[in-house]
């Protein structure tokens, strides 16, 4: 499915719901630490299974106790809803 880009407007008004991200480099990014790796990597497996059920797959990276995901539409070459509704539902997750 077709996904359309956000203009810059609609992107600020989507971070309002999602505080915690910011954009850089046209992608939402945020980090989470972690008291240790396996809380992290704990974490990783319960957004694995959200991003495996919305059909969207962050690029992630982590370490000792961080998890930092980054969120785009490569299909769309850039932020999309579907992005923020991603977020949305990793933030609902409570780290």
């Amino acid at each position: 499915m077709a996904r359309a880009l956000l203009s810059a407007e609609e992107v600020r008004a989507r971070l309002v719901r999602v505080p915690a991200w910011t954009v850089a480099d046209g992608r939402l990014r945020r980090e989470w630490r972690f008291a240790d790796f396996s809380a992290a990597f704990g974490f990783m497996a319960r957004v694995a299974l959200l991003a495996e059920r919305a059909d969207h797959h962050p690029d992630w990276s982590n370490g000792y106790g961080r998890v930092t995901i980054e969120l785009v539409t490569h299909a769309a070459g850039g932020l999309t809803a579907h992005d923020f509704d991603l977020a949305e539902a990793i933030d609902r997750l409570g780290a």
